[in-house]
This record gives structure tokens, sequence and C-alpha cells, in this order.
């Protein structure tokens, strides 16, 4: 191997020494690699179902609700019905087997007049539709839309009758969605949370309750007085009645109204309860099929899920909370 002559390895050793500091001032002037950075998030979040979206899931679940009208078999209901609407539905196939089809389903149109959807980013998520008026000219439903989680379908959670002459407060578009209120919001003359069980203690106790001074009268519940009075006297001859309504907990929806106010959706269950002091109660059939008795002699039970929409004034109203649509669906009866 030939060697340089010792003048020209001083000389590449001072290039080098020349140019390996201009390397390292080159590399340290280099240019970083841009980081992406993540879109900022929206200040209002976005309504959580377009257009398309939920004609699709209104159209899936009125297939699933004729494939299971037709034959009374609830089980068909799993993939798009849960909570107090697969409960009341399944009661109902009973009764419509147990009168030859006499007394069938409730009516529930899935066309819609009107939609709130929820703008947030959080599950569950609930949106509700209005429909239109049924082929039988009953009122129109409002029909509660739930989603569980990001990979759940929407599910019918529970629908409910619109009141006689209830005007429904304005809202946002479904382009725009509905801001979504917590339970406990102070945002309102009541949270949320509290108008179900306020409304609970109204049921039960009537005008002696302190709260039913908040709440303003209604069809509902005159019809509930009615119902009751009417059984007391049906009965009085062998026993006596009572009835008492509480508040589902987590079952409550409220999503924000034009005027600050809110719609808030949640259940109770009301139970009826017949005490027999003499002789027996001979049940009717569809009574009998869902209780498995045909006559009871100390005690009749009849559990009901109450799906209820309210208008909630925003805080410092002095406006009543007004009751806009409700379902009350006997579910259960039991006895001995």
């Amino acid at each position: 191997m030939s060697r340089l002559p010792a003048r020209s390895r001083r000389r590449g050793a001072r290039a080098a020494a020349v140019l390996l500091p201009g390397l390292l001032v080159v590399a340290g002037c280099a240019t970083p690699l841009p980081e992406p950075v993540p879109a900022p998030a929206p200040a209002v979040a976005p309504a959580t179902l377009a257009q398309t979206q939920l004609d699709r899931v209104l159209g899936d679940l009125g297939a699933v609700l004729a494939d299971a009208d037709a034959t009374s078999d609830a089980a068909r209901l799993a993939p798009r019905v849960e909570g107090p609407a697969l409960r009341t539905r399944t009661a109902e196939y009973v009764r419509a087997t147990a009168t030859s089809g006499q007394r069938g389903p409730t009516p529930l149109p899935v066309t819609p007049a009107s939609v709130l959807v929820p703008a947030t980013t959080q599950w569950p998520r609930s949106t509700l539709v209005v429909t239109e008026q049924p082929a039988d000219l009953q009122a129109p439903r409002i029909l509660v839309l739930r989603q569980d989680d990001a990979r759940s379908p929407y599910r019918l959670w529970g629908w409910a009758r619109l009141l006689p002459g209830v005007q429904l407060p304005a809202t946002a578009g479904a382009g725009t969605g509905v801001p979504v209120l917590d339970a406990g919001s102070e945002a309102l003359r009541l949270a949320p949370e509290a108008v179900l069980d306020q409304y609970a203690d109204v049921l039960t106790n009537g005008d002696a309750s302190a709260a039913a001074p908040t709440f303003a009268s209604d069809a509902f519940r005159e019809g509930l007085v009615a119902a009751r009075t009417q059984a007391a006297a049906n009965v009085q001859a062998v026993g006596s009645v009572t009835e008492t309504s509480a508040a589902v907990p987590d079952s409550v929806v409220a999503l924000g109204t034009l005027d600050g106010g809110a719609l808030v959706v949640g259940q109770l269950t009301t139970t009826t309860t017949f005490t027999v002091s003499q002789g027996s109660l001979t049940l009717d059939a569809t009574d009998a099929a869902l209780s498995g008795k045909t006559s009871v002699s100390r005690t009749l039970v009849y559990t009901y899920d109450d799906v209820l929409a309210f208008y909630v004034p925003p805080a410092g109203s002095t406006d009543q909370v007004r009751l806009l649509a409700a379902e009350h669906a006997r579910v259960g009866v039991t006895g001995e």
C-alpha cells in the first residue's frame, strides 16, 4: 500500500479539521421533520346523527318491529329494542295472544315529523323522534332512541304519547344538534334528576306533595287518579287499593331548548297493589297470562313502566314544569 508524503498527510489533516466542523454546523442547522398537529376540538360538539344515518336507524327499527309484531315474538325485538320499550312490547304480545289478537300492540310509526339530535361526543346518547300521527289517529309518539357506545346500534329505549293540546318548545335543528344537560344541571328551574323524583311524589301523594305547585296539571295525572279511584270502587267490597310511583335511577335524558330550558325524559315505576280482605279477585285473560293465575285471594300487584317527557323552564323562571308526553304500560302482574 502506497503512503502519502508527510506534507500531504498534514494538508489532509488540516482539510479534515476544516471540513468536519463544517459538517457538524450543517447538521446542527438541518430543518427538523414536521410533527402532526391534531385538529382543534370544535367549540360546540357536532350533531351525532346525519339525516341519512337517521333514516337508516328508523328503517331498521321499523323492519324489526314489523317482523316481531307479525308473530308476537319478543325475541325478534332484541336487535333494535331495549329497556321499557322491550318490556312493554313483550307484555303487549302476551295481551295480543291472550285476546286472540283483539288487543294488539301499540302502533309505532317510524316516520319522523321532527327530531332532536344531541350535540355530544359522549355515550350513552339519546335521540328523540317525534313521529307523524299513527294510522289509527291516536296521538303522535316521542320515540327515545339510545346508543350505548360507539359500536352499538341505536335501539328504541322507550316511547310516550303526546298529551292533548301540547305544543313542543323550539329546539335547534337536527343538522346543528341540541345541547345535552347533565342530570344535576343547575341551568334549569329544576335539575333533570329531580324532575322525575318530584313528579313521582306528586303521583303518589297528590296535592299533599310539597312538589305539587312545581308542576302544571296534566291529563296523564288526572287519568291515573281517576283509574285509581275507579279501581278502589270496584274492589271495595272485598279489599283496598294502594299505588306508589318511584323514579328509575339513571334513566334521565335532558336536551336543551332554544329558550334555555330543556326537554327532560325519564322513567318511573308505578306499583298498584290490591289487598284482598275477603273472597277473591278473578283475573281477566291478559292478567291471567301475565301472572299465571286465574284468581287471587290475598294480593294482586300490577307493575307499570312509565316513560315521561317534560318541558323544564330555565333557572330563574317562575313557570311550572309541564308534562308533554307519557306512556303508562302494565309490564308485570303477580298475585297470591
